[in-house]
């Protein structure tokens, strides 16, 4: 179990830094756009985030794969 969290972690990092490293100005435009949408709005779509990325998880490891 500890292998999967380290691994999820490891795949995050990786992700967010290369956000970083490739296109800096980019998140600076998206910054931008999410402090237009309404806070409830901002919730609603990290909810949703997180309910696909648990299903994921949940699918991943019934299928065996960790």
């Amino acid at each position: 179990m500890v292998l999967i969290l380290v691994l999820g972690l490891g795949m995050v990092l990786v992700i967010e830094g290369l956000v970083f490293a490739l296109a800096p100005s980019r998140l600076e435009d998206l910054l931008r756009l999410l402090a237009t949408i309404p806070v409830e709005t901002r919730r609603l779509i990290g909810l949703g985030a997180v309910a696909l990325g648990a299903v994921l998880v949940s699918w991943a490891i019934s299928a065996g794969g960790l």
